[in-house]
């Protein structure tokens, strides 16, 4: 008889171990490696082998789309719900994760197709105080569960357009686990996904955050799901960020507004994100940023101080620190611009998050501006990477950055060299070059 022995592994990354440990030794997690079924030395029955099939073989069958309901949402999921596919929405709490799925199910209620609605954190009449106040169909249906298999055989048996779980962190998977713990949440998904996948609804899980701002539970969750968006607060609106996308580009971004009837699109978010902008006033420039596919134009702020400290403080929000402090060395040793003795302050107006590196010439001209006193000329808008050697490179999209510039009454760009024809041109081959197309002088 062969011996049989209990395997451990951790709940994060499957790293194997012989016996329990406190730590995983691959990813680092605390009380995430748990044993799993037991590993005999008997062989298992052999299955048929597997045969490839020819990529050239495959036909073109596309993928259907059906629309959410809201254009901000369709653009960040790449055209609407896709049949079958699993969407991780996280956020911080009160953010508006419900209210903005409910009003999802609501379109698609209206639009004729089922849709449904898990209850696991709040009870059926808790949901429906809120429909009350958005005004929602009665048509959208409320299941209260929190057993994962019930949930998927509900998704196997009754197959509605759109399923939305409400949360994951509160489905169990086994008796007697409490909800929310690694395993837990890990089956759970696994149990729903795969019961979307069987029966072609739309499946939306709604996520918890932990004190970092990281989405909670395992990582194998967001590998998992199709689409993994996060909801964020900035400039008083809140934006639906793409940070995975199967059937879609990863980085697109959406922006609503709350309202007392609940989320509404902005439907031109540069003019918002510019509304209460000061101007005159130094170290404040505006950068057109490119987030996804989509054209934004955001205010950078930076503010210089004599620092009372031996070593100076450098407080970025909004930004990369490290491609901040790569832009202030750049400032330092190309420009000789005296930063040493000062602290420096750079701020993304609003609480919006830029990934864009060509956010660097922003910072550069902010930090600039502050530091002399001189503000930057009124109408004009930046954009461009920095290079160590003071260089200004090219980034994507530029003509669509200039487009939006002009649209938003920035119709002089100061950017790269072969820029677009629509606006008042300014191409730098380097950062001074940027300064003196803005002031006159480096």
């Amino acid at each position: 008889m062969a011996r049989v022995t209990t395997v451990y592994a951790c709940s994060d990354c499957g790293a194997r171990s012989p016996g329990p440990l406190g730590r995983c030794p691959r990813c680092g997690a605390w009380g995430s490696v748990e044993p799993v079924a037991p590993a005999s030395g008997e062989r298992r029955p052999s299955t048929p082998t597997p045969t490839p099939v020819r990529l050239g073989d495959l036909s073109d069958l596309g993928v259907a789309r059906l629309p959410s309901g809201l254009d901000e949402v369709d653009r960040v999921l790449g055209g609407g719900w896709v049949a079958g596919a699993a969407v991780l929405l996280a956020g911080e709490p009160g953010i508006g994760k419900s209210t903005l799925l409910l009003q999802l199910a609501d379109a698609a209620a209206r639009a004729g197709r089922r849709a449904v609605v898990v209850c696991g954190e709040e009870s059926p009449a808790q949901v429906k105080l809120r429909a009350g106040r958005l005004a929602v169909s009665g048509d959208v249906e409320l299941l209260r569960s929190t057993d994962a298999y019930a949930i998927a055989d509900y998704l196997a048996s009754e197959a509605p357009a759109l399923v939305i779980v409400d949360s994951i962190q509160t489905l169990t998977s086994e008796e007697g686990a409490a909800p929310g713990s690694l395993t837990q949440v890990r089956d759970a998904t696994a149990l729903l996904v795969q019961a979307a996948k069987g029966s072609g609804s739309a499946l939306v899980l709604i996520g918890h955050v932990t004190k970092q701002g990281a989405i909670a539970g395992p990582k194998v969750v967001e590998h998992v799901v199709d689409a993994t968006l996060a909801l964020e607060s900035a400039a008083g609106f809140r934006v639906l960020r793409g940070i995975k996308n199967r059937f879609g580009a990863a980085g697109e971004v959406g922006v609503f507004e709350m309202t007392n009837d609940g989320l509404r699109p902005v439907a031109n978010p540069s003019d918002a994100f510019l509304a209460e902008r000061p101007h005159g006033v130094p170290g404040s420039v505006v950068v057109a940023a490119l987030e996804g596919q989509r054209a934004l134009l955001v205010e950078v702020q930076a503010l210089a101080s004599a620092s009372p400290y031996s070593a100076p403080r450098r407080v970025v929000q909004g930004l990369d620190a490290r491609r901040v402090d790569l832009v202030l060395a750049v400032l330092e040793r190309r420009l000789d611009l005296p930063l040493a003795g000062l602290d420096v302050f750079v701020n993304v107006a609003g609480g919006m998050r830029l990934t864009d590196p060509g956010a660097d010439l922003a910072v550069a001209v902010a930090v600039a501006s502050a530091v002399t006193n001189r503000p930057v000329p009124e109408g004009t808008a930046v954009f461009g990477e920095v290079g160590l050697a003071g260089e200004l490179r090219s980034v994507a999209q530029g003509a669509r950055r200039a487009a939006e510039a002009e649209r938003a009454r920035h119709p002089r760009v100061v950017g790269p060299r072969g820029g677009g024809d629509a606006v008042t041109w300014h191409g730098a081959p380097d950062v001074a070059g940027a300064f003196v197309a803005l002031w006159g002088r480096p």
